[in-house]
């Protein structure tokens, strides 16, 4: 079973949708009674790190989340939002303290010095580079294009990067350290290569 965290920032229905026409098990998840009870756990995320945070706080699900995943090794699927939070802080609206799963930070787009001009966010397609293909990219080929929707990115001191993509540097797109994976990126948006993402997640053996 697999449990999608709702916690009033995340695209609940759209992953209900697509697991709803698989036939795969999943449920939504608000308590930590429901988040004890199910076997993978997707952190989906679209909006402010800094209430991303304080919303899983005032649900008392940052403790619960740190023994099922850490302790108990289930697996993990962040996206957008849902990836940012796993590193130790982000300035977005002022330095907050992340899960602090990863040694990272999240930091801001900046182009000042650049000659480039791009805008910010980061809104649309763009493709995503290979740097260590995992169990989640089966069945998807190197550079597919993926959505994104993002002023923010993730800079990691570890060896976790899975992918990157370049919207004039080169960010930090997926990681995976041991049961946690995430996605920068929208898979629940990128059509047959999300799909392929989303259906590997739950045929993923890994800590079952």
């Amino acid at each position: 079973m697999i449990g999608i965290v709702s916690y009033g920032l995340g695209n609940i229905s759209a992953f209900s949708n697509i697991y709803k026409s698989l036939d795969i098990p999943y449920k939504i998840i608000s308590s930590k009674d429901e988040l004890m009870g199910v076997k993978k756990i997707i952190l989906p995320g679209v909006g402010a790190f800094k209430d991303g945070m304080k919303h899983l706080e005032e649900l008392g699900l940052i403790e619960l989340l740190n023994k099922e995943v850490i302790s108990n090794k289930k697996p993990f699927l962040g996206i957008c939002l849902g990836m940012q939070l796993l590193g130790k802080k982000s300035y977005e609206n002022g330095e907050t303290k992340g899960l602090g799963w990863i040694d990272a930070e999240v930091i801001k787009f900046d182009f000042s010095e650049e000659e480039i001009k791009l805008k910010i966010p980061h809104v649309g397609w763009n493709n995503t580079s290979y740097e260590n293909k995992n169990d989640l990219y089966e069945n998807v080929l190197n550079n597919s294009d993926f959505y994104f929707v993002h002023s923010y990115h993730f800079e990691t001191k570890e060896n976790v990067t899975t992918s990157v993509t370049d919207y004039g540097i080169k960010f930090v797109s997926s990681i995976q350290k041991n049961n946690i994976y995430a996605f920068q990126f929208h898979p629940e948006k990128s059509q047959e290569s999300g799909l392929e993402i989303l259906k590997n997640f739950a045929n993923l053996e890994f800590g079952v």
